[in-house]
């Protein structure tokens, strides 16, 4: 298997339009998913080293972006995010005074809670795959979750390309709707 590598000095030119274009149908608002493709780009700059090169590029930066959007939902929906800031005196510490969010753990940190939010995402997102009719659910799981080619699919799947992106889009269109139901509510 050959290991794919990592262009930052690319990412811009080769994925920037595809990234807005996957923010902009997930946020509606042109600022926010601006914001969050460059979230998307600094965060793979950040974590480059950890890239393992079994993903293709695109798609390892797919998964960030991802990632983004439901923090990002997750921060406008939760009373943590609208909460106020203070601030709070410690007895242990030399200054004045400390700023709360300077003693508490960053609620946007990429490695809080991973494990059990990654894993109950899991187990949603692939509640819901199984709810979806066979071959969308095939379509999507070979496409976005194994990072198969569009041609590879088609072939294995005997399906032109249109008949491939209009089940994908139809499965994320269903995934959504029931991941708004049991995933992000408060």
């Amino acid at each position: 298997m050959t290991l794919n590598k990592l262009h930052p000095d690319t990412w811009v030119d080769s994925y920037a339009d595809y990234l807005f274009n996957y923010a902009i149908s997930r946020v509606s608002d042109t600022e926010i998913a601006k914001d969050l493709v460059q979230e998307t780009f600094f965060a793979g700059l950040k974590s480059a080293k950890n890239y393992k090169g079994d993903a293709a590029e695109r798609t390892w930066l797919i998964a960030i972006l991802k990632r983004k959007v439901i923090d990002h939902y997750r921060k406008i929906n939760s009373k943590k995010g609208k909460a106020e800031v203070r601030m709070n005196y410690s007895a242990n510490s030399d200054g004045e005074g400390d700023w709360l969010e300077e003693q508490v753990a960053d609620p946007f940190s990429s490695f809080e809670n991973d494990a059990i939010e990654n894993e109950e995402l899991g187990m949603a997102i692939y509640d819901c795959i199984s709810k979806l009719p066979k071959k969308q659910s095939m379509v999507f799981t070979m496409k976005t979750i194994r990072g198969m080619s569009t041609e590879d699919i088609c072939k294995e799947l005997d399906i032109n390309p249109s008949n491939l992106w209009v089940m994908i889009h139809r499965a994320r269109t269903a995934l959504m709707g029931c991941l708004n139901q049991n995933w992000f509510k408060i």
